[in-house]
């Protein structure tokens, strides 16, 4: 018998907001009846071949395998900005989904996207906006934020119709602001109850 569905929460963070971004999504998947939240994370990659991170993180979340892909009911996929895109280690992982795509797997299924960066200004949407490009070609279904939230009107900070997005700070010191933070959960129930009605309709 099939276990409970579950949503891939799957994020690079540096310096912990991505990963915090991370938890309230999971808090937003988790109060819809019926699916949970799988939280996973990415290692780092380096410019030399001879660095290899551990096979579990020292602490946090695990990697992420193959499986935990292949076998969700949806994904949200977040990272940090780096000059416009994603972070390389999660452009890693995802560069590594040839079999993925080849056997179909996250056909059909829905996607959302979350960033996090330093200035207001440092390339949000289009971070955003490249992530979803390779799940669209993986036949997922982008699922974005819709402005029936009124803190898509009144955040100052972070905060997209493409995905919860976050305002570091060149320090990296900013907290998440209380219009962020409803905008990540938003999303994640969001996310959860688009994959439950795909599923039904299948």
């Amino acid at each position: 018998m099939p276990g409970t569905p579950y949503i891939l929460v799957l994020y690079y963070s540096r310096y912990g907001a991505v990963a915090k971004m991370a938890e309230l999504v999971a808090l937003g998947i988790e109060t819809v009846n019926g699916i949970e939240a799988r939280v996973r994370t990415v290692p780092a990659v380096s410019p030399t071949s001879e660095a290899v991170d551990p096979a579990i993180p020292e602490s946090g979340p695990p990697y992420a395998t193959l499986d935990d892909l292949k076998n969700c009911a949806g994904l949200a996929l977040g990272s940090p900005t780096r000059f416009g895109n994603m972070a390389a280690a999660l452009k890693h992982f995802i560069d590594g989904l040839g079999g993925v795509w080849v056997g179909g797997d996250l056909i059909d299924k829905p996607v959302s996207v979350f960033t996090s960066t330093s200035s207001m200004h440092g390339g949000q949407e289009t971070t955003l906006l490249s992530m979803a490009l390779p799940l669209i070609h993986q036949g997922m279904v982008f699922v974005g934020l819709p402005y029936s939230l009124p803190e898509l009107n009144s955040t100052r900070t972070g905060g997209t119709p493409y995905g919860p997005s976050h305002l570091a700070g060149v320090k990296n010191d900013l907290p998440i602001s209380d219009e962020e933070a409803v905008l990540c959960k938003a999303m994640g129930k969001r996310l959860a109850e688009t994959a439950l009605k795909l599923q039904t309709s299948l």
